[in-house]
């Protein structure tokens, strides 16, 4: 059996080492190594693929996020809405911009923000809500859409785990991940389903007015040289990743698929395991036709048995996991507020507890899932 990775990589560049390295060599040859011919043929191969209208790529996810809100034109003291069960550059930029994070508890079988909690935390300050997209499964946007539409909020979609996941709407109208709110950010952090060498990222907006705007900040604020018309950050996909990403992107679907037939397998292996709790709320066929989920962590639930425990046993047995997330964003000290009550926050206080991703990527054989899940099953069950 081939090493375990949490991420392969290398792997998924050996099918495509041809395309890429041609990529790269252009860009190195032709010195186009800023807003040259590949970001901008990026720009438009993802605007297709996505079926949005405007994609805004960016150096790197956080930036994204930041700039989204900061072309919102959101003012210090406007409070924000977002999930505690997520990674911190969420909750980061909120702050960085003198925003006022307010965290809410999430979803126990997606993980994704809870619905009531969202309607329970809006105030007359509330101007915004950021859903994220957590492990690769979308939010219920339905639901998300219509409480900002009643209290005249933006929606800002943090879309950095689930990009190519679909969306069907209560409608029947088919949407893809970061696509149905008034803006989104996305990441191509390498080891993201689309994934670059390095760091990148990007906005995507339906809004044409907002695209300007935001296109003048991401480059300094300006759209004519040297003339800043908005304040504005240096945040620029570079022409090498972009080449990687133009490489990749015609695979993502097939990407995804990968990933769903090993979260499959998964989860059949783990099916009878009581102690076990497979990840849910998505369609059963979970293809991606559908409303999909597309597993950019594949994240079980252990109950009554010692997960701290289990991390060491995997890993003394050669296989990575990773534990996403520890602490909850309320918790970390950055973040600590006297507002918050450890009573609105069970579900997360929880998941903390319990929760454990396995390796997943696209390169994940038969031969690998069997023998980590035997290896769960026989801890949980002794």
């Amino acid at each position: 059996m081939k090493k375990i990775q949490m991420v392969d990589l290398k792997g998924q560049y050996e099918n495509i080492k041809e395309r890429v390295d041609s990529s790269i060599m252009n860009v190195i040859e032709t010195t186009a190594f800023i807003n040259g011919p590949e970001v901008q043929e990026f720009q438009k191969e993802l605007e297709n693929y996505l079926n949005v209208k405007h994609v805004i790529p960016c150096a790197n996810g956080t930036d994204a996020l930041q700039i989204a809100m900061m072309g919102l034109g959101l003012q210090p003291g406007d409070e924000v809405i977002t999930a505690d069960f997520t990674f911190a550059a969420t909750v980061e930029v909120i702050a960085l911009l003198q925003l006022t994070p307010v965290l809410v508890d999430v979803d126990p079988v997606n993980f994704n923000i809870d619905i009531e909690a969202i309607k329970k935390a809006i105030t007359p300050k509330t101007r915004a809500i950021v859903p994220v997209h957590l492990f690769g499964l979308a939010a219920n946007m339905d639901e998300i859409m219509a409480i900002a539409e009643e209290h005249n909020l933006y929606v800002i979609e943090d879309n950095a785990q689930a990009i190519g996941a679909n969306y069907v709407s209560k409608d029947g109208t088919k949407h893809k991940a970061g696509t149905i709110g008034h803006v989104a950010s996305t990441s191509f952090f390498p080891s993201k389903n689309l994934g670059c060498y390095g760091d990148g990222g990007a906005i995507f907006t339906n809004d044409d007015d907002l695209a300007h705007i935001i296109r003048g900040i991401v480059n300094h604020g300006m759209y004519v040289r040297y003339h800043h018309d908005v304040v504005g950050v240096n945040s620029r996909l570079d022409s090498i990743q972009a080449a990687v990403l133009r490489a990749k992107l015609p695979h993502l679907d097939e990407y995804n698929a990968a990933r769903i037939e090993a979260a499959n397998k998964y989860t059949a292996a783990f099916e009878n395991i009581e102690n076990i709790v497979t990840p849910g709320g998505f369609d059963a066929e979970n293809n991606l036709s559908e409303r999909s989920h597309v597993f950019h962590q594949y994240t079980i639930k252990i109950l009554n048995a010692d997960r701290d425990a289990l991390v060491n046993h995997l890993n003394e047995k050669g296989i990575p996991c990773g534990v996403y997330y520890p602490i909850p964003l309320h918790l970390q000290k950055a973040y600590r507020d006297e507002r918050y009550k450890e009573e609105d926050f069970t579900v997360t206080n929880q998941l903390v507890k319990e929760v454990v991703s396995l390796p997943m990527h696209t390169e994940l054989d038969n031969e690998q899932i069997k023998y980590i899940t035997d290896t769960v099953i026989n801890f949980v069950s002794k």
